[in-house]
């Protein structure tokens, strides 16, 4: 007890220390130089010690830029700073201050207002990158013909309101956390979760206690595990979003072994003994306990496909920023996720409100069992998109022998035999477990198929997203909806079955003569990752309607009702 009680300790201690660390930010200052007609954009960069930016010269691509497309202005190409004498690919990487140039012409004396749009993505000198960042801002232009020589805005936040921006992002990433218990991912173990708290509710507080602490360390191990994943692959330059690890087809399918097996465990078909002892009474006592700090772990796994509101703004933010702020941002959503059972441990009285154990346990048991099975179903769907048919059909086939192999240690190598037998059928059940997972589970993907974009799930009326697609649309001034969303996400799947897919949304989306356009970032998808990148989110899904002429894109919420799509229509 102790031991957990300095452990939550510290981690406390690590998340309010994280919580006053600033994030490396990037001092813009853009400025208007104009002289009658004619003027130049001045983007200042002032980019902090220890970082730097990159640019490769003639990337078209590049998320370092400053452009405009404001109507009835002309112009040039941006000046980049250092690139004299160097040719296409050539890669120059800038530190401490540059200046970025855009000459321009206005060809419509009624344009009072110049929009800047600029991207930027600082690098440490070690090598890790944080996430783009896209702004846009917007000047005044002088109307009078003559000598006008400056209007400028300044883009670098306060220092006390960049404070006040990390603080409030994580509040989000607590408000998202909590909001994760809904969800439809996490259902499954929340309900494993309740059938540890009715057995522990015969016991005194401190147990209940203990239950709860397990629970939440479990949760919050997982997270700051989840973060240092991050923290690492940023180091590499990649890009990430929430929920990348389902992009696995090796995570996935070793999440379902573990889910599998634990709910045939919840059958009864096996229990987990070390060959050789008996089921002692030792092990039982400590029994609740790791299981949930189990319960906490499996959590996190099946929570991260769920992207609820307040946290995909949260961690969008997050992954843009320092290592500490990226911990600091996963402790609180694991906080925000353990939050209402560690306040069920404090406050134990409420534990009453569950029913007295008797025969309705089992039953209960079992049906629990049936919704992990749902879960088991819904990875091997994830799978399904992931694998070609045939490495598909052989995973269904390793989940019967796996089945055959748990019978076989739950039927002979039980207590009641000798220790000998005991060994014997356990090594037998692993090597049928193991010899037939080297023989089925192979998850090399055709290269024909690699960055290929996932059609199988597209429904009628859908097209699949691509940035040329969109671009034609837009140039014939049509309306288009953008889904981005995934085969893994729960939240996307409800979204479209409860709202996008039905017939009375489709038929809205015919009347308006709407465009369809879905990205999968089933497999990872670079272009949906540049997407979700510039609107901020960490994540699918994401949803943008951009109307007919409109310069900037409407960003529906995540979990989306049939208002959401109908208002878009009646304020046109």
């Amino acid at each position: 007890m102790d031991m957990m009680k300095k452990t939550l300790f510290l981690l406390v201690i690590l998340l309010s220390l994280s919580c006053f660390l600033n994030a490396q930010e990037v001092d813009v200052l853009i400025e208007v130089e104009q002289t009658g007609d004619t003027g130049l954009i001045k983007a200042t960069f002032t980019i902090p010690d220890g970082y730097h930016q990159s640019y490769e010269i003639g990337d078209e691509y590049s998320q370092f830029f400053i452009e405009s497309e404001t109507p009835g202005i002309k112009f040039n190409e941006t000046i980049y700073p250092q690139t004299e004498g160097k040719s296409v690919g050539d890669l120059v990487e800038y530190q401490g201050s540059l200046v970025l140039t855009k000459s321009f012409e206005v060809t419509d004396s009624e344009v009072t207002e110049l929009s800047v749009d600029y991207s930027y993505q600082i690098c440490l000198d070690s090598g890790s990158c944080l996430r783009p960042v896209y702004e846009t801002k917007v000047l005044a232009l002088q109307t009078v013909v003559g000598n006008k020589v400056l209007t400028q805005e300044a883009a670098p936040m306060p220092e006390k309101e960049g404070k006040t921006s990390v603080l409030y992002f994580l509040l989000l990433a607590f408000l998202g956390g909590l909001i994760l218990n809904i969800m439809p991912c996490v259902l499954p173990v929340l309900s494993i979760k309740a059938m540890s708290l009715v057995k522990q509710s015969q016991h005194n507080k401190s147990s209940i206690l203990i239950g709860s602490l397990a629970y939440t360390l479990g949760i919050l191990i997982s997270f700051v595990v989840l973060a240092a994943v991050v923290v690492g692959i940023k180091s590499t330059g990649e890009s990430l979003s929430w929920g990348f690890q389902f992009q696995n087809p090796w995570f996935v399918f070793s999440l379902l072994v573990l889910i599998w097996v634990f709910t045939l465990s919840l059958y009864e078909v096996f229990q987990i003994r070390v060959p050789g002892m008996n089921v002692a009474t030792q092990a039982s006592s400590k029994g609740g306990h790791s299981g949930s700090f189990f319960s906490g772990i499996f959590a996190v796994l099946l929570a991260t496909p769920c992207t609820a509101p307040l946290l995909a703004p949260a961690i969008g933010f997050a992954f843009q920023q320092s290592a500490p702020v990226i911990f600091a941002a996963f402790i609180l959503i694991g906080l925000g996720l353990a939050f209402p059972f560690l306040l069920l441990g404090f406050i134990p009285a409420a534990i009453k409100i569950i029913p007295k154990p008797g025969d309705w346990m089992i039953t209960f048991k079992e049906i629990m069992g049936f919704l992990l099975f749902a879960t088991s179903i819904y990875l091997l769907r994830t799978l399904y998109f992931l694998l070609d048919g045939s490495a598909f059909i052989n995973i269904i086939w390793f989940l019967l022998a796996l089945s055959f192999g748990c019978w076989i240690y739950g039927r002979f190598a039980g207590p009641s035999s000798s220790t000998g037998k005991q060994w014997t059928w356990t090594i037998i059940a692993l090597l049928l477990i193991f010899g037939s997972a080297h023989y089925l589970v192979d998850f090399k993907t055709d290269p024909a198929l690699e960055g290929q974009i996932s059609v199988k799930g597209l429904k009628p009326g859908w097209q699949v997203f691509t940035e040329d697609t969109f671009d034609q649309y837009r140039a014939e001034q049509r309306p288009v909806f953008v889904d981005f969303g995934a085969e893994w996400c729960l939240t996307c799947k409800t979204n479209e079955a409860n709202v996008l897919h039905n017939e009375k949304i489709m038929q809205v989306f015919k009347d308006n003569n709407v465009e369809l356009l879905y990205g999968d970032n089933t497999r990872k998808n670079e272009v949906v990752e540049k997407w979700l990148a510039e609107y901020k989110r960490a994540g699918v899904p994401l949803y943008l309607y951009f109307a007919p002429g409109a310069t900037e894109a409407v960003v529906l919420p995540e979990l989306i009702t049939n208002s959401h799509v109908t208002d878009l229509f009646e304020k046109e």
